[in-house]
């Protein structure tokens, strides 16, 4: 019986932030991926070891959490007023699906570094020393990031001593601008696609909660820690661990889904895992991280937990701490009154593996609420970088 041989693509593997993933440019995936379809998602699904039913990913570059079991594509950017355009595919663990509906806040961190690195930033554009401004279209939402990524000797400076709760080892620091991160709308009330700052979530079977939906980042449905029974100081184990709690969040997060306008019928929840993120927030309180390290509750203006892909997440998506940043510099939501009410430019908030900060930018228009940029810092570094290899028949797919 004749075999197809393996074919290599070239590939990088970074770090960006809390997440790690797959990069590649464009140009170098096979003409029939080079397009969105069939054969592109089989080809990321095997390249990262998807659907594996063991939910392991041995047999590919994943890493069995929904922080590493992501891809991404950089182009240069048709756009004139951009440099780059970058490409998210949350790949499924034990499903044979690829999730487009939204953007990687970590591995936002690795697209400037990443594209510096191999030639689709314009020369003359990267210093010899100092910081290159990497304007980044995001095509899943078609939003703008603004990437400051320090530069030494002309090639990208990865080591440093910024410090990221939930990485091990200290990195260079890079300062991410998220653009405009609310979703467009010309009613005004996309941010809150309700209209309102907290609404009344029925959930059948569960309860009913109040809930703050909004289109910030990424589309997040954020409740009380206290109205589901939890403190909002909770580490992995705590939830993970259980099934019935899971089930409960995945159904809060369907209904969400439907209340926010982004599927149809609950059941298209199941195809749209990496949309929306469901979070709960709780008032400062002492706790300890997952690496042992206390977190004092007058270090931090509020606790936040968010799941995604169905589990609580380890740190924090960094999508999902635009959210946060933007929730919390309006004054009403239910993220705004856990961390003490008002209005402020930025907050501290405490998560599974210790601590972050994010500031927004936000201003009362005609009415309604108006962000206009969200910042943060997160840092990344190349792991490996040469080829992966795939089965050949990958090309076949479709």
């Amino acid at each position: 019986m004749a075999h197809v041989a393996q074919i290599k693509i070239p590939a990088t593997y970074l770090r960006g932030g809390t997440s790690k993933g797959v990069f590649f440019r464009l140009r170098d995936l096979p003409a029939a991926a080079q397009t969105p379809g069939k054969v592109r998602d089989a080809l990321l699904l095997r390249v990262i070891g998807s659907p594996d039913p063991y939910a392991k990913q041995i047999d590919g570059m994943g890493g069995a959490t929904s922080s590493t079991s992501k891809t991404v594509i950089v182009s240069k950017s048709a756009r004139a007023d951009h440099d780059v355009d970058y490409l998210f595919g949350q790949v499924s663990i034990d499903k044979p699906f690829v999730d487009w509906s939204g953007n990687c806040g970590n591995l936002s961190a690795a697209v400037g570094p990443f594209a510096i690195a191999n030639g689709l930033v314009d020369a003359a554009k990267i210093p010899l020393d100092g910081i290159c401004t990497v304007r980044i279209w995001q095509a899943n939402i078609g939003k703008t990031i603004v990437a400051h990524v320090p530069v030494t000797n002309g090639e990208v400076q990865e080591t440093g001593d910024f410090e990221l709760d939930g990485v091990t080892f200290p990195a260079a620091e890079i300062q991410l601008e998220f653009l405009d991160p609310a979703d467009e709308g010309e009613d005004g009330e996309a941010m809150f696609p309700t209209g309102n700052l907290i609404d009344d979530l029925d959930v059948p079977g569960v309860g009913r909660f109040k809930a703050t939906l909004i289109n910030a980042g990424i589309p997040t449905i954020f409740l009380n820690a206290a109205d589901i029974g939890y403190t909002g100081t909770e580490l992995q184990d705590a939830i993970n661990g259980d099934a019935k709690a899971l089930a409960r969040f995945e159904t809060i997060r369907a209904h969400g889904a439907l209340k926010m306008g982004l599927i149809k019928n609950v059941a298209e929840a199941a195809q749209r895992q990496h949309t929306p993120k469901v979070a709960f927030v709780a008032p400062p309180a002492d706790y300890a991280s997952s690496s042992g390290k206390v977190v004092k509750a007058g270090e931090i203006d509020l606790n936040v937990r968010a799941l995604s892909m169905g589990k609580l997440h380890h740190a924090m998506m960094g999508t999902a701490a635009v959210a946060v940043g933007t929730a919390a510099a309006i004054p009403g939501t239910l993220v705004n009154l856990a961390a003490g009410g008002g209005e402020r430019s930025a907050v501290r908030f405490g998560h599974p593996s210790g601590t972050l900060r994010v500031g927004a930018e936000a201003k009362l228009v005609d009415g309604q609420w108006i962000v206009t940029r969200a910042i943060m810092s997160r840092s990344a570094r190349v792991l490996m970088e040469g080829a992966v290899r795939v089965p050949g028949e990958m090309l076949g797919a479709g």
